[in-house]
C-alpha cells in the first residue's frame, strides 16, 4: 500500500553534501559563498531550499550536513533548525565518498539500522510531494536489507556532464512495502559518458542520469566502504571513534586524520565496483527520479529552470526596490541576464549569459557557461585572490 504523508517509519538521517569551492556560478559564487547558500531562483537559498524538502520526512534535529569551514558559519545561520553539532566542516575537501562515509561511521555505532540518505545542497525540485513518496519509499527498501538505493533521474538530453545508470529488471510489486513507486535493479555506472555514448544512452530507453541522492542504512555503507576502500574505513572508524570520547577529541583526530583520505566519489569508490560484482550480488536499486529535477550545474541551466521574462529570455534585475524588473527585447532570444538595479535592454542577441556583480562582469555563452571556472583558474593564476 502506498504510505501516506509524514516522517518515514524508519530511523532516517538525511546527510546534506554542502562543500564546494564555488565556482561555477562565479561571479555571484565564490568561495565564502558557493552557489547552495545562494538564492538563485527565489527568496530561499538552494541548501534552505533542500533542508524544506527533507522536513516533511525527518525532524530536523537528525538532518546533517558536511561542509567546510569558509560556509559553515553561514550555513548554521541559514539553518537553524539543525543542530550546529550536526554542521561538520571537513578540514580539507575529499569529495563525495569520504564525506558520505563519514556520516556512516558516525552513525554505525549506535544506531546501524539507521537509513542515511545523501542530498545535494544545490539541486531542484520542483514537485515536492512526489519527492517526499520517492524518498519514503527508498528509505522502505534500504531499511529491508544490504541493499543500496540509488534515484535514477528520467533523462531529457545526452547530457555529458551526468552519470548515467543502466536499469535492469524490474522488481515485482508484490514484494514491495510500497506500490506507488517502481523498482530497476542497477546493471552498472557510467561517468560522464562522451556524446556518441550519452546518445546512444538516451535513444536506448534505459539508462537514467545520476541524480547524487543515496539511500543505505549506516551499516551497509560502512560495510561497503570497508569493502572497496580498505585505506579509508579504518581512518573513519578511528575519527569516529574520537567523537564518542568528546568534541575536543574529535576536532583534533578529524584535522589530522580526514586529509589522509582518498580524495574519490562515491560513484567510483563503492557504485561502480559493487555493481560490477553482478547483478544478483551487487543488491543496488534503482526508484525514479520523476520530481522535475535540475541539478543547476551552470548560468545554462539555470536559465532552463527560470521563467521566462520575455519570451525565451530570463532576467532577474530590480530596477527599483518593490518594482517589477524591466527587460526590453528586441530580436533577442534564449539570453541570461543577471543585473540587479538596472533596466536590461537585448538587442539582436542570443544564447548569452551576462551577469553582473559589483566587482566583476561575466559574458560568455550558454553554450560555454560550463567552463566558468576557467575565469577562477585565472583569477587565481594572476593573484586576484579578492575575487574568488
Amino acid at each position: 500500500m502506498p504510505f501516506e504523508g509524514g516522517k518515514t517509519e524508519q530511523a532516517f538521517a538525511p546527510v546534506i553534501l554542502a562543500g564546494g569551492s564555488g565556482t561555477r556560478f562565479w561571479p555571484r559564487s565564490r568561495r565564502t559563498r558557493a552557489k547552495q547558500v545562494l538564492a538563485l531562483d527565489g527568496d530561499r537559498t538552494m541548501i534552505q531550499q533542500t533542508l524544506e524538502r527533507l522536513t516533511p520526512l525527518a525532524d530536523p534535529g537528525d538532518v546533517w550536513v558536511i561542509t567546510n569551514s569558509l560556509l559553515d558559519d553561514l550555513i548554521a545561520e541559514q539553518l537553524p533548525e539543525v543542530s550546529r553539532e550536526h554542521i561538520v566542516s571537513e578540514p580539507t575537501a575529499r569529495n563525495t565518498a569520504p564525506a558520505c562515509a563519514l556520516a556512516a561511521f558516525l552513525l554505525e555505532a549506535s544506531s546501524p539500522e539507521t537509513v542515511i540518505g545523501i542530498f545535494p545542497s544545490d539541486h531542484v525540485v520542483k514537485n515536492k510531494a512526489r519527492f517526499a513518496e520517492v524518498i519514503r519509499a527508498g528509505v522502505a527498501l534500504a531499511a529491508s536489507g544490504e541493499k543500496i538505493v540509488v534515484l535514477g533521474v528520467p533523462p531529457t538530453r545526452a547530457e555529458t556532464g551526468y552519470g548515467y545508470i543502466e536499469l535492469g529488471d524490474a522488481v515485482d510489486p508484490a514484494k514491495l512495502p510500497f506500490s506507488n513507486v517502481a523498482v530497476r535493479r542497477v546493471r552498472r555506472f557510467t561517468e560522464k559518458p562522451h556524446g556518441q555514448l550519452a546518445e546512444q544512452f538516451v535513444a536506448s530507453g534505459n539508462y537514467a542520469w545520476n541524480g547524487g541522492i543515496f539511500l543505505w542504512s549506516a551499516r551497509t555503507l560502512a560495510n561497503a566502504v570497508r569493502e572497496h576502500c580498505p585505506a579509508m574505513a579504518p581512518l573513519l572508524e578511528k575519527i569516529a571513534e574520537a567523537r564518542r570520547i568528546s568534541q575536543a577529541e574529535f576536532d583534533r583526530v578529524f584535522a589530522e586524520v580526514y586529509p589522509k583520505c582518498e580524495s574519490i566519489s562515491i560513484d567510483y569508490a563503492v557504485l561502480e565496483p559493487r555493481s560490477a560484482k553482478g547483478e544478483i550480488g551487487a543488491e543496488i536499486y534503482s526508484l525514479p527520479g520523476d520530481f522535475e529535477w535540475n541539478d543547476l550545474g551552470s548560468w545554462s541551466s539555470l536559465h532552463e529552470h527560470a521563467a521566462d521574462c520575455p519570451p525565451e529570455n530570463v532576467s532577474v534585475a530590480n530596477v527599483f526596490e518593490g518594482e517589477d524588473p524591466l527587460c526590453i527585447s528586441i530580436d533577442s532570444s534564449g539570453n541570461y541576464v543577471h543585473a540587479p538595479g538596472k533596466v536590461i535592454a537585448l538587442v539582436g542577441v542570443s544564447n548569452l549569459v551576462v551577469v553582473q556583480t559589483k566587482d566583476a562582469l561575466l559574458i560568455t555563452t550558454r553554450e560555454r557557461s560550463q567552463e566558468v571556472g576557467k575565469v577562477v583558474a585565472e583569477l587565481k593564476a594572476v593573484g586576484r585572490e579578492d575575487l574568488i
